[in-house]
């Protein structure tokens, strides 16, 4: 393996898009599309030393700087678990992107 293949970060990838956390905030997409997906966890529960999340708000949103934040939201959901947020955001994305 090249030196150079060593030293770049390998990035986390979910069906094609990359996933980007930061705290609470999961990105879901790559900021050069038109659309990302953003995943905030609001609550966990403990189980044994894990933190599960329960309550993810999924959000489908446009990725224009000048827009203010709230006009950024093109649709927005809550689901009970990571599994049925990023399963949501999965199909969200892919028929925003396709839609142009």
């Amino acid at each position: 393996m090249a030196p150079a293949a060593k030293d770049k970060k390998k990035i986390l990838e979910y069906k094609g898009h990359p996933l980007r956390r930061k705290d609470n905030l999961i990105y879901y997409g790559s900021m050069s599309d038109k659309y990302i997906i953003m995943l905030q966890i609001t609550e966990t529960k403990s189980l044994s030393d894990l933190d599960l999340a329960t309550r993810i708000v999924v959000s489908l949103q446009y990725t224009d700087p000048d827009l203010k934040s709230k006009d950024r939201v093109v649709k927005k959901s809550e689901k009970g678990s990571f599994y049925e947020a990023i399963d949501v955001a999965a199909v969200w994305l892919e028929r925003a992107l396709a839609a142009g």
